[in-house]
C-alpha cells in the first residue's frame, strides 16, 4: 500500500505545474462583471508556462502546454489552436533561450518575461488581425501586455512557493 501511495504522490507532484497552470486558465475565464475586462485580462497561462518552462521544463512538457492552450481557447471562445500555438511558441522560446535566464536575478528573469510576453502579444495581435481579416485595435493588446508584465512578480512568487514545496517533497 505504501508503494502505491508513494507512486501517487510522485505522480501528483509531477502534475503540479500543469494543474496550477490549468487553475490559472480557469481563473482567467471566470466572469467578474466589469465591462471590457475579458479583453484585457492578464495572460496568466503565459506567466505559468514561462515560469515552469524556465525552472522545471521536465514537469511541463509541450503536450501539456498544447492541451492547456486548447482549454484556454475553449473557455475564451477563440479559434481552436490560437492559444495553443502561442503557448507552444513561448514554451519553445524559453526552452531554447533558457540558458540566458535560468539562475539569474529576478530582474533579469522578469525582463526576459517582458520580452517573451511582448513578442507573444504582437504575434497574438497579428494572428487576430489575420483571423478577423482586418486591423484590430491595438489598445487592448497593449493593456493586456502591461497587466501581464506587472502581475508576473506575484504569480512567479506563488509559483516559486509551489516549486519549493515540490523540491521539499523529494
Amino acid at each position: 500500500m505504501r508503494a502505491v501511495l508513494v507512486r501517487v504522490d510522485r505522480w501528483l507532484r509531477a502534475l503540479t505545474p500543469a494543474l496550477l497552470t490549468v487553475l490559472l486558465v480557469l481563473a482567467t475565464a471566470v466572469p467578474v462583471g466589469l465591462p471590457g475586462l475579458p479583453s484585457v485580462m492578464p495572460w496568466f497561462a503565459l506567466m505559468a508556462v514561462y515560469y515552469w518552462t524556465l525552472h522545471r521544463p521536465d514537469l511541463l512538457p509541450g503536450g501539456a502546454v498544447f492541451l492547456i492552450g486548447i482549454l484556454q481557447d475553449a473557455l475564451a471562445g477563440t479559434a481552436l489552436g490560437f492559444h495553443a500555438v502561442l503557448l507552444l511558441l513561448v514554451h519553445w522560446v524559453v526552452l531554447t533561450q533558457r540558458w540566458v535566464f535560468y539562475r539569474k536575478s529576478f530582474n533579469v528573469v522578469w525582463w526576459g518575461f517582458s520580452l517573451v510576453a511582448g513578442g507573444a502579444s504582437i504575434i497574438a495581435w497579428l494572428l487576430g488581425c489575420v483571423v478577423a481579416w482586418r486591423l484590430l485595435d491595438l489598445w487592448p493588446v497593449l493593456l493586456q501586455f502591461a497587466l501581464t508584465v506587472a502581475l508576473y512578480p506575484p504569480v512567479a512568487w506563488a509559483a516559486r512557493r509551489a516549486h519549493r514545496t515540490l523540491e521539499d517533497w523529494h
